[in-house]
Protein backbone atom coordinates (compact mmCIF):
# COMPACT_ATOMS: atom_id res chain seq x y z
CA UNK A 1 0.00 0.00 0.00
CA UNK A 2 1.08 3.59 -0.61
CA UNK A 3 0.74 6.45 1.93
CA UNK A 4 -0.37 9.97 0.47
CA UNK A 5 -1.95 13.38 1.19
CA UNK A 6 -5.19 13.72 -0.03
CA UNK A 7 -6.23 16.77 2.20
CA UNK A 8 -4.65 20.08 3.40
CA UNK A 9 -5.48 22.84 5.58
CA UNK A 10 -4.00 25.92 7.77
CA UNK A 11 -5.53 28.19 9.85
CA UNK A 12 -3.29 31.58 11.08
CA UNK A 13 -4.25 34.26 13.93
CA UNK A 14 -5.49 37.20 12.64
CA UNK A 15 -3.19 39.66 14.36
CA UNK A 16 0.22 40.62 12.81
CA UNK A 17 2.80 41.85 14.99
CA UNK A 18 5.39 43.52 12.50
CA UNK A 19 9.26 44.11 13.84
CA UNK A 20 8.72 48.17 14.81
CA UNK A 21 6.32 46.53 17.13
CA UNK A 22 9.23 44.35 18.30
CA UNK A 23 11.79 47.60 18.57
CA UNK A 24 9.36 49.25 21.01
CA UNK A 25 9.26 45.72 23.44
CA UNK A 26 13.20 45.33 23.37
CA UNK A 27 16.27 47.02 22.27
CA UNK A 28 16.60 45.63 18.22
CA UNK A 29 15.53 47.62 15.04
CA UNK A 30 14.14 45.73 12.14
CA UNK A 31 16.91 46.54 9.88
CA UNK A 32 18.61 44.01 12.64
CA UNK A 33 16.17 41.40 12.40
CA UNK A 34 15.81 40.99 8.99
CA UNK A 35 19.71 41.10 8.46
CA UNK A 36 19.90 38.20 10.92
CA UNK A 37 16.83 36.15 9.94
CA UNK A 38 14.82 37.41 6.85
CA UNK A 39 11.47 37.62 9.13
CA UNK A 40 9.26 41.09 8.58
CA UNK A 41 6.39 39.37 10.69
CA UNK A 42 5.18 37.16 13.25
CA UNK A 43 0.96 35.93 13.70
CA UNK A 44 0.24 36.52 17.39
CA UNK A 45 -2.53 34.63 18.84
CA UNK A 46 -4.60 35.61 21.04
CA UNK A 47 -4.41 35.12 25.35
CA UNK A 48 -7.21 32.85 25.36
CA UNK A 49 -6.02 30.76 22.20
CA UNK A 50 -4.60 27.43 22.75
CA UNK A 51 -2.64 25.61 20.50
CA UNK A 52 -5.17 23.01 20.23
CA UNK A 53 -8.10 26.03 19.16
CA UNK A 54 -5.87 26.58 15.85
CA UNK A 55 -5.09 22.95 15.38
CA UNK A 56 -8.52 22.14 15.37
CA UNK A 57 -9.74 24.84 13.13
CA UNK A 58 -6.35 23.80 10.63
CA UNK A 59 -7.92 20.22 10.73
CA UNK A 60 -11.60 21.11 9.88
CA UNK A 61 -10.11 22.73 6.68
CA UNK A 62 -7.95 19.54 6.19
CA UNK A 63 -10.75 17.29 6.44
CA UNK A 64 -12.92 19.32 3.79
CA UNK A 65 -10.04 19.35 1.51
CA UNK A 66 -9.83 15.72 1.92
CA UNK A 67 -13.44 15.30 1.21
CA UNK A 68 -14.08 14.01 4.31
CA UNK A 69 -16.05 13.80 7.45
CA UNK A 70 -14.62 14.50 11.09
CA UNK A 71 -15.93 10.95 11.51
CA UNK A 72 -13.97 9.19 8.20
CA UNK A 73 -10.32 10.29 10.70
CA UNK A 74 -8.81 7.48 12.13
CA UNK A 75 -6.02 8.32 14.11
CA UNK A 76 -4.72 12.33 14.89
CA UNK A 77 -1.18 12.79 15.20
CA UNK A 78 -0.56 16.36 17.23
CA UNK A 79 2.78 17.27 16.76
CA UNK A 80 3.58 20.69 18.73
CA UNK A 81 6.50 22.71 20.98
CA UNK A 82 3.43 24.14 22.83
CA UNK A 83 0.90 22.02 23.77
CA UNK A 84 -2.33 22.77 25.44
CA UNK A 85 -1.04 21.19 28.68
CA UNK A 86 1.56 18.14 29.77
CA UNK A 87 -1.39 15.39 29.34
CA UNK A 88 -3.88 15.65 28.30
CA UNK A 89 -2.54 15.27 24.47
CA UNK A 90 -3.40 17.88 22.34
CA UNK A 91 -4.54 15.70 19.74
CA UNK A 92 -7.18 14.26 21.91
CA UNK A 93 -8.42 17.74 22.70
CA UNK A 94 -8.31 18.65 19.06
CA UNK A 95 -10.12 15.62 18.35
CA UNK A 96 -13.39 16.29 20.65
CA UNK A 97 -13.13 19.71 19.33
CA UNK A 98 -13.55 18.60 15.57
CA UNK A 99 -15.84 15.74 16.89
CA UNK A 100 -14.03 13.07 15.22
CA UNK A 101 -15.28 10.39 17.66
CA UNK A 102 -13.92 7.73 15.98
CA UNK A 103 -10.28 8.53 16.11
CA UNK A 104 -7.43 7.40 18.15
CA UNK A 105 -5.09 10.34 19.35
CA UNK A 106 -1.82 10.98 20.64
CA UNK A 107 0.95 13.48 20.68
CA UNK A 108 4.68 13.53 19.45
CA UNK A 109 7.18 15.87 20.62
CA UNK A 110 9.93 16.52 18.09
CA UNK A 111 9.63 20.00 18.75
CA UNK A 112 10.34 21.84 15.25
CA UNK A 113 10.51 18.34 13.31
CA UNK A 114 7.40 16.85 14.51
CA UNK A 115 5.27 17.58 11.70
CA UNK A 116 7.85 15.27 9.66
CA UNK A 117 7.92 12.95 12.45
CA UNK A 118 3.96 12.80 12.04
CA UNK A 119 3.69 12.15 8.83
CA UNK A 120 6.23 9.63 8.89
CA UNK A 121 4.27 7.70 11.70
CA UNK A 122 0.74 8.25 9.89
CA UNK A 123 2.69 6.74 6.85
CA UNK A 124 3.42 3.55 8.21
CA UNK A 125 -0.20 3.06 9.92
CA UNK A 126 -1.27 3.58 6.40
CA UNK A 127 1.03 1.30 4.35
CA UNK A 128 0.25 -1.64 7.28
CA UNK A 129 -3.47 -1.53 6.63
CA UNK A 130 -4.07 -0.92 10.18
CA UNK A 131 -5.60 2.94 9.51
CA UNK A 132 -7.47 4.59 6.71
CA UNK A 133 -7.27 8.00 7.54
CA UNK A 134 -4.61 9.81 9.37
CA UNK A 135 -4.81 13.08 10.37
CA UNK A 136 -1.52 14.86 11.07
CA UNK A 137 -1.59 18.38 12.83
CA UNK A 138 1.38 20.45 13.19
CA UNK A 139 -0.12 23.80 15.96
CA UNK A 140 1.82 26.58 17.63
CA UNK A 141 1.21 29.07 20.22
CA UNK A 142 4.65 29.50 20.61
CA UNK A 143 3.98 33.61 22.31
CA UNK A 144 2.73 32.17 25.33
CA UNK A 145 6.18 30.62 25.84
CA UNK A 146 8.84 33.03 24.13
CA UNK A 147 10.47 35.39 26.27
CA UNK A 148 10.07 38.87 25.42
CA UNK A 149 12.53 40.43 27.41
CA UNK A 150 15.52 38.00 25.43
CA UNK A 151 15.86 40.05 22.07
CA UNK A 152 17.80 37.08 20.93
CA UNK A 153 14.85 34.56 20.65
CA UNK A 154 11.73 36.60 20.69
CA UNK A 155 12.42 38.11 17.56
CA UNK A 156 12.08 34.73 15.84
CA UNK A 157 8.69 32.79 16.76
CA UNK A 158 4.92 32.95 15.74
CA UNK A 159 1.77 31.56 16.04
CA UNK A 160 -0.35 29.13 13.27
CA UNK A 161 -1.29 25.27 12.31
CA UNK A 162 -0.96 23.54 9.39
CA UNK A 163 -2.93 19.82 8.83
CA UNK A 164 -2.87 17.37 6.73
CA UNK A 165 -4.90 13.81 6.07
CA UNK A 166 -2.88 11.12 4.84
CA UNK A 167 -4.97 8.14 2.96
CA UNK A 168 -4.14 4.89 0.81
CA UNK A 169 -3.25 6.37 -2.43
CA UNK A 170 -2.96 4.38 -5.88
CA UNK A 171 0.93 5.65 -6.72
CA UNK A 172 3.22 8.06 -5.89
CA UNK A 173 2.65 9.91 -2.70
CA UNK A 174 4.98 9.21 0.64
CA UNK A 175 7.98 7.75 -1.09
CA UNK A 176 11.00 7.80 1.35
CA UNK A 177 11.43 9.33 4.67
CA UNK A 178 14.77 9.87 7.15
CA UNK A 179 15.03 10.91 10.89
CA UNK A 180 17.46 11.14 13.53
CA UNK A 181 18.19 12.35 16.98
CA UNK A 182 21.17 13.57 19.32
CA UNK A 183 20.02 13.76 22.53
CA UNK A 184 23.58 15.08 23.62
CA UNK A 185 22.55 18.48 22.50
CA UNK A 186 19.41 18.67 24.17
CA UNK A 187 20.42 21.70 25.78
CA UNK A 188 21.19 24.10 22.98
CA UNK A 189 17.80 24.37 22.56
CA UNK A 190 15.27 23.93 25.57
CA UNK A 191 11.97 25.19 27.01
CA UNK A 192 13.65 23.91 30.82
CA UNK A 193 11.02 24.40 33.56
CA UNK A 194 7.86 22.36 34.01
CA UNK A 195 8.52 18.93 34.17
CA UNK A 196 9.93 16.72 36.72
CA UNK A 197 13.66 18.17 36.16
CA UNK A 198 12.60 21.72 36.88
CA UNK A 199 8.79 21.59 38.87
CA UNK A 200 7.53 24.63 38.74
CA UNK A 201 8.15 26.82 41.35
CA UNK A 202 8.75 30.56 42.78
CA UNK A 203 12.75 30.34 41.49
CA UNK A 204 11.86 28.58 38.17
CA UNK A 205 9.30 31.59 37.36
CA UNK A 206 11.20 34.65 39.37
CA UNK A 207 14.40 33.07 36.74
CA UNK A 208 12.12 32.58 33.52
CA UNK A 209 13.12 29.19 32.68
CA UNK A 210 9.43 28.50 31.66
CA UNK A 211 10.70 29.98 28.52
CA UNK A 212 12.49 28.81 25.44
CA UNK A 213 16.24 28.57 25.38
CA UNK A 214 18.59 28.70 22.73
CA UNK A 215 22.25 28.49 22.01
CA UNK A 216 21.71 30.58 18.63
CA UNK A 217 25.07 29.79 17.10
CA UNK A 218 25.24 25.78 18.30
CA UNK A 219 21.61 25.72 16.76
CA UNK A 220 22.55 27.32 13.42
CA UNK A 221 25.91 25.27 12.79
CA UNK A 222 23.80 22.16 13.71
CA UNK A 223 20.77 23.07 11.70
CA UNK A 224 22.78 24.09 8.11
CA UNK A 225 24.46 20.67 8.67
CA UNK A 226 21.56 18.37 9.01
CA UNK A 227 19.32 20.20 6.44
CA UNK A 228 22.05 19.30 3.91
CA UNK A 229 22.60 16.09 5.03
CA UNK A 230 18.93 14.55 5.41
CA UNK A 231 17.84 16.13 2.10
CA UNK A 232 20.56 14.45 0.20
CA UNK A 233 19.61 11.22 2.48
CA UNK A 234 16.69 11.04 1.74
CA UNK A 235 17.03 11.62 -2.04
CA UNK A 236 19.72 8.67 -2.64
CA UNK A 237 16.91 6.53 -0.13
CA UNK A 238 14.34 7.41 -2.93
CA UNK A 239 17.08 6.27 -5.63
CA UNK A 240 16.53 9.81 -7.28
CA UNK A 241 19.22 12.92 -7.43
CA UNK A 242 18.37 16.03 -6.30
CA UNK A 243 17.59 17.38 -10.33
CA UNK A 244 14.68 15.26 -9.84
CA UNK A 245 13.25 17.67 -7.27
CA UNK A 246 10.82 20.12 -8.11
CA UNK A 247 10.66 22.07 -4.41
CA UNK A 248 12.55 21.83 -1.40
CA UNK A 249 9.85 22.89 1.87
CA UNK A 250 12.01 23.42 4.65
CA UNK A 251 11.24 24.28 8.35
CA UNK A 252 11.01 28.40 8.49
CA UNK A 253 13.47 28.85 10.98
CA UNK A 254 15.82 31.60 9.66
CA UNK A 255 16.21 32.82 6.13
CA UNK A 256 20.71 32.49 6.90
CA UNK A 257 20.01 28.19 7.68
CA UNK A 258 18.27 28.14 4.60
CA UNK A 259 20.60 30.39 2.40
CA UNK A 260 23.41 28.24 3.29
CA UNK A 261 22.22 24.57 3.70
CA UNK A 262 20.78 25.35 -0.01
CA UNK A 263 24.17 26.63 -1.48
CA UNK A 264 25.58 23.62 0.32
CA UNK A 265 23.80 21.05 -1.95
CA UNK A 266 23.65 23.76 -5.14
CA UNK A 267 19.95 23.96 -5.34
CA UNK A 268 18.60 26.29 -6.91
CA UNK A 269 17.18 28.98 -4.11
CA UNK A 270 13.67 29.79 -6.71
CA UNK A 271 12.55 25.91 -6.39
CA UNK A 272 12.44 26.40 -2.33
CA UNK A 273 9.70 27.01 -0.54
CA UNK A 274 10.07 30.51 1.85
CA UNK A 275 7.47 32.28 3.78
CA UNK A 276 9.35 32.99 7.30
CA UNK A 277 9.31 36.65 5.92
CA UNK A 278 5.56 36.65 6.93
CA UNK A 279 5.19 34.00 9.65
CA UNK A 280 8.11 33.82 11.55
CA UNK A 281 9.77 30.04 12.93
CA UNK A 282 6.62 28.57 13.53
CA UNK A 283 8.08 25.19 14.96
CA UNK A 284 6.42 22.11 13.60
CA UNK A 285 2.90 24.39 12.26
CA UNK A 286 6.05 26.12 9.63
CA UNK A 287 6.24 23.02 7.05
CA UNK A 288 2.63 22.25 6.66
CA UNK A 289 1.55 25.97 6.27
CA UNK A 290 4.19 26.90 4.23
CA UNK A 291 3.35 23.48 2.05
CA UNK A 292 -0.68 24.85 1.76
CA UNK A 293 0.59 28.48 0.92
CA UNK A 294 2.72 26.46 -1.95
CA UNK A 295 -0.07 24.65 -3.24
CA UNK A 296 -2.05 27.32 -3.16
CA UNK A 297 0.64 29.43 -5.17
CA UNK A 298 0.64 26.87 -7.77
CA UNK A 299 4.25 25.97 -7.02
CA UNK A 300 2.74 22.62 -6.42
CA UNK A 301 1.58 20.53 -9.10
CA UNK A 302 0.36 16.75 -9.32
CA UNK A 303 3.23 14.33 -10.12
CA UNK A 304 5.37 17.11 -8.40
CA UNK A 305 8.55 15.36 -6.18
CA UNK A 306 8.95 17.97 -3.06
CA UNK A 307 11.12 17.24 0.15
CA UNK A 308 9.90 18.56 3.20
CA UNK A 309 13.19 18.91 5.57
CA UNK A 310 13.22 19.62 8.95
CA UNK A 311 15.52 20.29 12.40
CA UNK A 312 14.94 20.88 16.20
CA UNK A 313 15.05 20.65 19.45
CA UNK A 314 16.30 17.34 21.07
CA UNK A 315 18.26 17.01 18.61
CA UNK A 316 15.91 16.17 16.15
CA UNK A 317 16.07 16.67 12.34
CA UNK A 318 14.29 14.25 9.27
CA UNK A 319 13.23 14.16 5.72
CA UNK A 320 10.05 13.20 3.70
CA UNK A 321 10.06 13.09 -0.08
CA UNK A 322 6.78 13.31 -1.44
CA UNK A 323 5.21 12.49 -5.11
CA UNK A 324 1.84 14.93 -5.42
CA UNK A 325 -1.50 13.32 -5.33
CA UNK A 326 -3.30 16.39 -5.59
Amino acid sequence: MRAGIIGIGSFLPDKVMPNSELEKIVDTTNEWIVERTGILNRRIAQAHISSSDLGAEAARLAIKDANLKAEDIDMIISASSSPDCTFPATACIIQDKIRAINAAAFDIQAACTGFVYGLTTAAQFIMTGKYKNVLVVGSEVLSKVTDWQDRNTCILFGDGAGAVVVSQVQKGGITTSFLGADGSGANLLELPAGGTKEPADYDTVKNRRHYIKMNGNEVFKFAVKVFESSTRRVVEKANLTLDDIDLIIPHQANIRIIDAAVRRLKFPIERVMVNLDKYGNMSSASIPVAMHEAVRMGKIKKGDKIILVAFGAGLTWGAVLIEWNL
